[in-house]
């Protein structure tokens, strides 16, 4: 599949923040992956697509997760956080996206 298959309106819907923790800058450094949080109806296909578009790089692969939200309280009152979706990106060899350059462009 390629870019030209979507539109590029939904593409820029799809990825909604990259997901920085922890967790993500080991895996970013271990794996040469990135992690975003992406639109609950979001596919693997407009996922690599919104990807490839938005920061020029190559895609291997996307793998996605859901997450769900998480029981609170305050008080006496119980409240949900929303489910949420989580995809971890492959860049192919050789590529890096760097988030402080293209905030600035």
């Amino acid at each position: 599949m390629s870019i030209q298959q979507f539109s590029q309106e939904r593409l820029m819907k799809v990825l909604l923040a990259p997901q920085i923790s922890e967790k993500a800058t080991y895996v970013a450094e271990k794996n040469e992956q990135v992690i975003f949080r992406v639109a609950p109806d979001a596919t693997k296909p407009e996922i690599k697509a919104a990807v490839e578009m938005m920061f020029k790089v190559n895609v291997d692969s996307v793998q996605v997760l859901c997450v769900k939200g998480k029981v609170k309280r305050t008080g006496r009152f119980v409240g949900r956080r929303n489910n949420w979706k989580k995809a971890y990106v492959c860049l192919a060899a050789g590529q890096e996206i760097n988030f402080a350059a293209n905030e600035q462009g």
